[in-house]
């Protein structure tokens, strides 16, 4: 028990309180987005830009860059949330259309091929695995912006490679808070599916 807590204490030495920060604000506006609260963007804002230094000192210059692409799309999130084209609320969620999804699906494997090449000169790690996961993010956040149900369970399936990745470039914090993240974003496809079926009880032509 003594060299477990020895252990245990040594290891939360070793974390930086701007990690922690990170993850905080992280958890907190992954949270307040599943369950449709609008004061997810500020906090969302907040962790992306602590974690574009974190990710330019662990030389994953994708996720780096990903994070000034994310800057952007959470100020562009909030404004778009604060539209309320039938007057009645925050912006409806809608389902995925085909046209959405193929063009996901292009621009995933697109970015992933570009990105990864040029990501191979350079000090970066996993530069394809990397280049993949910051594309599905890409796709995942305007999904989410634009209110898409299905953004959910792209976010769960980019969040489980990312568990692996910070766990070996030993952003523990990190890796534990992107396996919460896999909880919570089950729990807002959960939610915003049941948010779905409200508005079609009430619009269900719209």
């Amino acid at each position: 028990m003594m060299n477990w807590s020895a252990e245990l204490q040594q290891w939360w030495q070793q974390q930086t309180w701007y990690e922690l920060t990170g993850v905080l604000t992280g958890l907190a506006c992954v949270y307040l987005a599943a369950r449709n609260s609008i004061l997810n963007w500020p906090f969302a804002i907040i962790s992306v830009s602590i974690y574009l230094y974190i990710f330019y000192k662990a030389h994953l210059f994708a996720d780096m860059g990903l994070q000034v692409y994310f800057l952007a799309m959470n100020i562009y999130g909030w404004y778009y949330w604060l539209h309320k084209p039938d007057g009645t609320g925050i912006t409806p969620v809608v389902l995925i259309t085909k046209k959405q999804a193929l063009l996901s699906a292009v621009s995933i494997v697109a970015c992933t091929i570009i990105l990864g090449s040029g990501l191979r000169y350079t000090s970066a790690s996993y530069p394809y695995l990397d280049s993949f996961c910051a594309a599905c993010s890409v796709v995942a956040q305007v999904l989410m912006a634009r209110r898409v149900l299905q953004n959910w369970l792209l976010w769960v399936f980019v969040d489980i490679i990312y568990v692996g990745i910070y766990m070996f470039k030993d952003l523990h914090l990190t890796s534990a808070m992107y396996a919460i993240y896999i909880a919570m974003a089950a729990m807002g496809y959960v939610e915003w599916r049941r948010e779905y079926k409200k508005q079609q009880q009430i619009h269900p032509n719209g």
